[in-house]
Formats: C-alpha cells, structure tokens, sequence
C-alpha cells in the first residue's frame, strides 16, 4: 500500500543505521523514484588505504536490499577471510572490514583516485544495487567529525569504534564544513518545486543530522517551503541505538523530546514523538505527532514512513505563514 503522498517528492536526512531504517520504509511505501536520501558523510575517513564512507554504504546497503539484518551495518552473507589473514600478519583489525564490503570500498578508492566524486560513486553503486531513489553524499568536499574528548581530540571512528563511544564528550566540530560545497544535486533537490517534505530521520542529531546541517547553504535550503517534520531518535528518555542518550548527559542536555525539538528549533515544522513520550507533547512548542517509532520490523518501518509522510501532508496543505505560527497538533 502507498501513501497518500501520491506526487511530488520527499527528501530525507540521514545517518546510519537508525535512519537507514526509516529511509528504507520511505523507500518501499513511496513510487519509485520519489525518494532522495542525503546522507552524512562527516563520518567518512581514510583507512588502510582506502576511502570509506560508513553512513554512505549502511544507506547503500539498505536500500539495495544486501545490508545485514543482524548486525545493521556491512553487507549480508559477509566473511572475513582478508580481516584475519591481515589480523595475522600484524595489521590493524578494529575496524571490521568484510570481504563483500571491502570490494565497495577499493572500488569508490579506485573511482576518487581517478578524479571521480563521491556523489558520482554514490550514483554508480546506486544502479549497480538497483537502486530507484537518488542517494546524495552531504558533499563530495572532506568534512570530519572530531569529537572533542577528556582524553583529548578524536576523529569519529576512532572514538565510535575503536573507544566504543567509551571517553566523555566535551564538544564536537567538523573540519572541512565551513569551506565544503554541497554535493552536485543536492540543493536541487531540496530546491526543486515538487518537493512535497522534508524528512529529518532518527539519526543521532549531533554526530549524523549536524554534520550536514554545518555545510554552507544546506540549513538555508531547508527553509524552501516543504514542511519539515523531524522524528526523534528518543524514546521513553533513552536512545533507540547508539551513544545519543549518553551524548547529550555529557554535554549537559536533558534526554527528552523538548531537548530534540530545542536542538531543531527554527528549522523544523514539526516533530514525530514515541507513545512512550506522549506526556512530552503538551510541554513541547513544536508541533508533535505520536506513534510508535521503533523499527524493529520492515512492517515498523513502512507503519513510521506512512505516519511521518501522513503527517507532512498535514503541512503541506497549509500556506507557509500559517505553518510558522503554529501548524496542526
């Protein structure tokens, strides 16, 4: 069954794993060819010498049905046979690399080190998959998320990965934003006269929403008229996945709907909140609507997608002053 959004296009936001989740229940629930994904790319680093784009490729992966439903991340069906035998030679191995994932990440170091961009990849991989949506890197530019730690500065994967999320978090930046460009097409698609909404997917806000929001002229083609309805990656004061809750405990900023919608404040029309969180929305000065956000099945996934694209319709219907002033509950 399709949405009721029946014409025009949606754009998603989105990180890794949680939002992929989302983005493909948009992507099954819409007519092919509806979606565009822009995607973080701050997460992006040099290992081994090869480029690899994690968010990049959970999305890639997802969307093209190969993702591994167990883990979340890499490919399904993976084996490991280079990792060990690398691991037995005295290599670095804390950062898994599959062999079917390993292949994606020679190909697109072939493909940049020839003068190709990251987006144009990103489209090559995208057919390969059979793939009908657009999936857009934030930018083909470098930009680098360091988490700024009581132990000191660390690039993203080693403090995602490598630390386990483990050092406290005293800030974080990203190197590279404020000379990046967005990637070709991606403000056109935010741009673009059919865009019926804007989806910000559940993605950690500060480590995957931030990055893209921080590259020049992408926060300002937010505001182009299509509503913008975020979901939130809490529920029940906790996160789904990930080191949000304990992110946000360390920068000082309460876990709860109030804070998300706080931290998307001025760019969002409204926010989709967890039946756990239903009391939030009385005292929080968005727009909220309550459902169920947990994706644990592909069904939870299409039920959010039909529920968020439901909701942006309600917005989309009213002119833009009056969604400023308050829009519907």
């Amino acid at each position: 069954m399709k949405t009721e959004i029946r014409s025009g296009h949606v754009v998603a936001l989105c990180g890794g794993v949680g939002g992929a989740k989302l983005a493909l229940g948009l992507y099954r629930v819409l007519d092919p060819g509806q979606l565009s994904v822009i995607v973080n790319t701050g997460d992006d680093f040099d290992h081994l010498g090869l480029r690899i784009s994690p968010d990049l490729d959970t999305v890639l992966y997802t969307l093209g049905g190969v993702a591994d439903p167990d883990r979340g991340w890499g490919r399904v069906e993976e084996t490991w046979n280079f990792l060990d035998a690398f691991g037995r030679l005295g290599g670095e191995t804390w950062f898994r690399l599959g062999d079917r994932d390993l292949a994606t990440h020679v190909s697109r170091t072939q493909w940049l080190c020839a003068g190709g961009r990251l987006g144009e990849f990103a489209d090559r991989a995208s057919r390969a998959l059979g793939i009908a949506a657009r999936i857009l890197p934030m930018s083909d530019d470098r930009v680098r998320t360091v988490v700024e730690t009581a132990e000191g500065d660390l690039p993203f994967q080693h403090y995602f990965v490598r630390r386990r999320c483990e050092p406290a978090v005293k800030a974080i930046r990203f190197d590279g934003a404020a000379k990046a460009t967005p990637a070709p097409g991606v403000l056109d698609v935010l741009s673009h006269g059919n865009v019926r909404a804007i989806v910000i997917c559940p993605s950690n806000p500060y480590l995957s929403v931030d990055p893209i929001l921080a590259v020049p002229g992408l926060r300002g083609a937010l505001a182009n008229g299509a509503p913008v309805i975020a979901v939130s990656p809490i529920v029940g004061g906790q996160a789904v996945k990930g080191p949000t809750a304990k992110i946000m405990h360390e920068l000082g900023i309460a876990v709860n709907t109030q804070a998300i919608a706080a931290h998307y404040r001025g760019l969002i029309d409204a926010l989709v909140i967890d039946e756990a969180d239903a009391a939030d929305r009385a005292t929080t000065d968005v727009p909220i609507m309550v459902t169920r956000t947990m994706m644990r099945t592909l069904e939870d996934r299409e039920r959010l997608a039909r529920d968020v694209a439901a909701f942006a319709e309600q917005f989309a219907r009213q002119p833009i002053a009056a969604r400023k002033a308050g829009g519907a509950r």
